[in-house]
């Protein structure tokens, strides 16, 4: 019974995978995340009529800030330096013995009935177990992206894309975050370590992509497969 369900539901992934309003579906989603990290263009705001010469409003920079990102459609470069590394083992080492013996009458009919090794017992019990697991990954590069909103505190929404067209495939990097004005350096350069909230998105297309993943019908017997 449930090997036919498993081939059920594996029949109708690769029908539904196969539909056009699946693909349809798909270039929507692939519409939608290309436009939300599309470059923000700033919109010069209209003067407001109070008639004062300086207005705040448009386009105001501090010497004091010199030239570093604050305002929408400004650009920042993260320079990408992830790395992380985690690990972890455990092991347990068990063992327990035990042994029952009675002496047996030596008078009487009982004696008859029952000899030394009708009335001892014995156990033992040991059990022994490791495990141990490790995963480690570096992203390494930068990506120049635009300022999308400023909040009220001064902290910046920050999103952009990079996409790579190469001669076996394209790929993609996206990312996404929070940032300091102070944590921006002169230069407007910030380490992606200081991107609070990030989202960073690494994929790619073609050739080399495809070649690492698995085909429709292995992934099909990997599904149904109890093993």
């Amino acid at each position: 019974m449930r090997l036919s369900h498993a081939i059920l539901s594996a029949v109708s992934i690769l029908a539904l995978a196969a539909s056009p309003a699946y693909a349809a579906k798909k270039q929507k989603q692939r519409d939608v995340e290309r436009d939300y990290y599309a470059p923000v263009i700033a919109q010069p705001a209209a003067p407001p009529a109070n008639g004062s010469i300086f207005q705040a409003s448009m386009g105001y920079t501090p010497l004091t800030s010199g030239a570093r990102a604050t305002a929408v459609g400004d650009i920042i470069t993260i320079v990408l330096v992830e790395r992380t590394q985690a690990s972890k083992s455990t092991s347990a080492d068990t063992a327990r013995n035990g042994s029952v013996g009675l002496t047996p009458p030596t008078t009487g009919i009982l004696s008859k009935l029952f000899s030394a090794s009708d009335v001892s017992a014995g156990g033992q019990n040991t059990f022994t177990g490791k495990g141990a697991a490790s995963q480690s990954n570096a992203l390494t590069g930068e990506i120049t992206v635009t300022v999308a909103q400023v909040y009220p505190n001064g902290t910046m929404l920050v999103k952009g894309e990079k996409a790579l067209t190469l001669n076996r495939g394209d790929e993609f990097i996206q990312i996404s975050g929070l940032v300091r004005q102070a944590d921006i350096a002169p230069d407007n350069r910030i380490a992606s370590t200081r991107v609070a909230d990030a989202r960073i998105i690494y994929k790619g297309k073609g050739e080399i992509a495809n070649a690492s993943r698995q085909g429709w019908l292995q992934r099909f017997f990997s599904a149904i497969s109890p093993f």
